[in-house]
């Protein structure tokens, strides 16, 4: 059975800063040396957020520089993995919006897509079905029968213009064209089964083998479309 892919291994919520204070040596040996997001309160108000690779040092830090009397209560989450505490922290920030004489900056994503244009552009298109459907002009695209020789992913390159797949150890990547067809290592392919031979040299099912990127850095199977 497969476990849950783990984030946070420990933590301390809602501590009395006192506690700090006067046991420094306890929390040292539970955070020393740990990476992590940690949130300082005032009463039960969230005052502010932070991430550090390093948590006993950052947090004896703000009992003497700007924030110092500020908070009075802790929290602190320490993390197995250190490359997604930053985005972490900028999505607790962007959720709970802390204090801003705590916080005074927004969260920041690295790389994550923000969908508003897209949402204006998609509640457009609908709008004009919607016409297109009360005066008789609409088209059911998914019910469309394609010519034969027409690439199967013609339907979806609205959706879809990066690929990749793995064989033996390797990734390889590929666009998809205008027109549906795959360019995979200079040459084109005219469906994802082909493309995916021309990688592995033996017939293998490309809606399977390969994966696309729905998103930005969230690579899924070709064979999601299909569903």
């Amino acid at each position: 059975m497969r476990r849950t892919p783990q984030l946070v291994s420990q933590h301390l919520e809602n501590i009395n800063g006192d506690i700090f204070e006067r046991y420094q040596d306890i929390i040292r040996d539970y955070v020393f040396g740990r990476h992590g997001v940690y949130a300082l309160y005032k009463e039960d108000d969230l005052y502010y957020v932070g991430l550090a690779s390093n948590l006993r040092t950052r947090l004896k830090t703000h009992l003497s520089d700007k924030h110092s009397g500020q908070w009075n209560r802790f929290s602190v989450y320490l993390t197995i993995d250190n490359k997604i505490v930053r985005e972490l922290e900028a999505l607790i920030l962007r959720v709970v919006k802390p204090m801003p004489e705590g916080n005074s900056k927004s969260g920041k994503f690295a790389r994550s897509q923000d969908l508003h244009a897209r949402l204006v552009r998609d509640m457009g298109k609908r709008d004009r079905e919607n016409r297109d459907k009360i005066v008789g002009r609409w088209i059911d695209k998914a019910k469309v029968v394609l010519p034969g020789r027409m690439p199967p992913l013609c339907r979806f390159i609205e959706k879809v213009s990066k690929l990749r797949g793995r064989s033996k150890g390797k990734v390889f990547h590929a666009s998809v064209l205008s027109d549906g067809s795959i360019r995979l290592q200079r040459k084109v392919h005219s469906s994802p089964s082909s493309a995916a031979k021309a990688v592995t040299k033996y017939s293998v099912d490309g809606w399977t083998f390969r994966k696309y990127e729905r998103t930005p850095g969230d690579w899924v199977r070709l064979d999601e479309l299909r569903k």
